[in-house]
């Protein structure tokens, strides 16, 4: 036989073992694990299965604190019954059936140091011992707790509130939930019984803002079901800070409501307050209620300067007011302001408002009166008289011709009379006021044109012009350079 084949049948061998091992050894059902807490109890269950041809003769409890140290802490014999041969487990332990099939046990009274591996061990003919291991977890609820320091204000960093857990298992969490500004630290001491205490510290530079500020411990452990929170307040302690209030400048003669009050802040409370005058004693007009300085009635005693001082454990501040007295009471400016802002407001709008109607008439007046820029284009320029007279007339028919460079937006026109002489119109200056919307002026029918004398422009000598000459140039002129219409033939 080969080296190789002997090589795969250890192999098989060594396997088939092993299976057989594992068999046996699920023969003996027990639970993997298992918790409890101190004080308490718990069933530690343990079955021989499908025994068959086996014969069992005895079956032990042990107890494995640390690994490889192993305590027989119960013991049951058919013959014999059942021992407890562990005095740490004395009174504590005992089997729940006494029987060889099932020798469950259950343990009272536990304790933190009973923590660790149960081993539950058969011994069998022909099979030797088989065994099950059962882990117990001992859980303990921490004992929580939580409390603000008391600090004075300062520049150096101190501890302002602490947390702690303690005798827990397994180990506790802790954090800080706050808007103040600082750090916390954390610490675990383990104990003798194998619980552990965890302690935390919130650390910050105290100032007198800071006092009553909020600051939460939040703990948070497998025993419990949510964290649990505890809600702190900080304590900064710090001397008065005073001042004084209910002067209002208006201490005239006569006047019988004046006070004034002293109001301090300070950790601790102000343990004292006292009123006096910078000159000595305070005015026989003054009484004093607790923190309240009251004037019966303001008289020249009361023109001085007061003196308010607060003590506490931790020191006393002063604060002075000098109150002046006048002769007569000030206006209630407070009351006319409003009144005088309201008025000003009024006239405003009524400005505002009579500003625009008065816009509003003068563009309508200027359009009815016809003021406004023309709406449409200018008619050509006309004889006196209707159309119709002017067609009735054969023998004033003139011959008008329009300068192709026109003056001042205004367009000359030479005529010819029945005499032959070629007169012009003349301007808008000289001939008063326009006619027609604007257009030139003309002369009637009698031939002569009108008087001006004002006018002394020479007339360029006539040259009578070809009718086809006049409609040409008629073509020629752009309409843009004109806003006159061309000239009628009449």
């Amino acid at each position: 036989m080969s080296d190789f084949t002997m090589i795969n049948c250890c192999l098989i061998l060594g396997a088939c073992l092993l299976s057989s091992q594992a068999v046996w050894s699920q023969r003996v059902r027990v639970e993997y694990e298992v918790t409890s807490h101190p004080n308490g109890s718990v069933n530690l269950r343990c079955e021989f299965t499908d025994s068959g041809s086996t014969k069992l003769t005895q079956v032990s409890w042990m107890f494995e604190r640390v690994e490889g140290d192993r305590h027989n802490i119960a013991v049951f014999h058919p013959t014999y019954g059942a021992s407890f041969p562990n005095k740490d487990f004395e009174g504590r332990v005992k089997f729940t059936q006494g029987s060889l099939e099932n020798p469950s046990i259950r343990i009272d009274k536990l304790r933190m140091a009973d923590a660790g591996r149960y081993i539950c061990e058969y011994a069998t003919y022909p099979s030797g011992n088989e065994q099950g291991t059962t882990t117990l977890i001992m859980l303990a609820k921490p004992k929580n707790s939580a409390s603000a320091i008391p600090v004075q204000a300062g520049s150096s960093e101190v501890v302002v509130a602490r947390c702690e857990a303690a005798q827990g298992k397994p180990e506790a969490t802790i954090s800080w939930i706050t808007a103040v500004a600082g750090r916390y630290n954390h610490t675990s001491v383990p104990e003798m019984d194998g619980t552990v205490t965890v302690k935390s510290e919130y650390r910050m530079i105290p100032t007198p803002a800071e006092n009553g500020k909020e600051i939460t411990c939040l703990v948070n452990q497998r025993t419990q079901n949510e964290p649990k929170p505890y809600h702190l307040k900080l304590v900064v302690e710090y001397p008065p800070t005073v001042t004084i209030e209910g002067y209002d400048n208006n201490w005239y003669m006569g006047r019988t409501d004046a006070f004034l009050d002293c109001k301090a802040d300070a950790n601790p409370e102000p343990t004292n307050v006292t009123w006096t005058a910078v000159s000595g004693q305070l005015p026989p007009s003054v009484s004093v209620d607790q923190n309240r300085l009251l004037v019966r009635k303001v008289d020249e005693t009361v023109n001085t300067t007061f003196v308010c001082e607060v003590k506490n454990s931790l020191g006393s501040a002063k604060k002075e007011l000098s109150a002046t007295v006048i002769d007569q009471p000030l206006p209630n400016v407070s009351s006319a302001g409003p009144v005088i802002g309201g008025i000003i407001a009024a006239i405003m709008i009524l400005c505002l408002i009579g500003a625009g109607v008065a816009m509003y008439h003068k563009r309508r007046q200027r359009t009815e009166n016809g003021e406004g820029p023309p709406k449409h284009k200018p008619p050509p320029p006309m004889k006196s008289g209707s159309s119709t007279e002017m067609l009735n007339k054969p023998q004033d028919k003139a011959t008008a011709i329009t300068e192709t460079q026109p003056l001042s937006n205004t367009e000359t026109y030479y005529y010819e009379t029945n005499s032959g002489e070629p007169v012009t119109d003349l301007d808008d200056d000289n001939m008063g006021p326009p006619v027609n919307g604007g257009t030139p002026n003309v002369w009637d029918g009698s031939g002569h044109p009108p008087d001006n004398e004002s006018t002394n422009e020479t007339l360029p000598p006539y040259e009578p012009a070809d009718q086809n000459d006049i409609e040409a140039s008629h073509v020629n002129i752009a309409r843009e350079e004109s806003f006159m219409s061309q000239p009628m033939l009449v």
